[in-house]
């Protein structure tokens, strides 16, 4: 048939070519506060959000060689949501959090779904973004770090005997949401105890 195995492709993203440097900042960064507010493994917690896709189209198939146009059945088709889990330097899984689109629990799954109880006993925090999307935005932020992580910080403290004034440490992606000077706003109005730092842009 003169067919052959296509891949459809796209550019990455690139490291900077600074690299080293930038990743030596920031660990100069995250050393100096750690060692500044004697702040232990158990507060200080790394956050990712994530796209779980249900059913992934393929990026690949058989055509014709040559050929400058290859199709392929549900490349744009995303039904997803993201996922956010988040755990400590120490090694304690915290709840994750789950967004999907949508503006009301008809737009999350059913309770009677398969292992919904069990996620729910694990913590796992599902709510609907409010908007068309499943992506996570200020309003998700301010959600997970009010019901997930500043409460996780403040049970630590209690349990390491530790006041409430002691600093911790969240470390997340460098995200233009997450950056921005509302969000980063709030998070000193509210939560003034816990020290934000960025992953580097490209490097994750």
């Amino acid at each position: 048939l003169g067919w052959s195995y296509r891949h459809a492709t796209k550019t990455a993203k690139k490291l900077p070519n600074n690299l080293d440097e930038v990743l030596t900042e920031a660990f100069l960064r995250e050393a100096h506060a750690i060692r500044t507010h004697v702040i232990p493994g158990a507060l200080r917690i790394n956050t990712d959000q994530t796209q779980i896709v249900y059913q992934q189209g393929s990026e690949t198939t058989w055509s014709e060689k040559g050929a400058k146009q290859v199709p392929t059945s549900g490349h744009d088709e995303k039904c997803a949501f993201t996922l956010v889990p988040s755990i400590s330097a120490s090694g304690i899984l915290l709840p994750m959090q789950a967004v999907y689109g949508g503006a009301s629990h008809l737009s999350l799954p059913s309770k009677k779904c398969a292992a919904y109880a069990d996620a729910k006993e694990l913590g796992v925090r599902v709510i609907a973004s409010q908007t068309k999307t499943y992506w996570s935005n200020h309003e998700m932020m301010h959600d997970l770090v009010d019901h997930i992580i500043a409460p996780y910080f403040d049970a630590t403290k209690k349990e390491l005997g530790l006041p409430d004034t002691q600093y911790a440490l969240w470390k997340i992606d460098c995200w233009s949401v997450h950056k921005s000077k509302d969000f980063m706003d709030w998070m000193r109005a509210h939560h003034p105890h816990i020290i934000v730092l960025f992953l580097p842009d490209n490097c994750t």
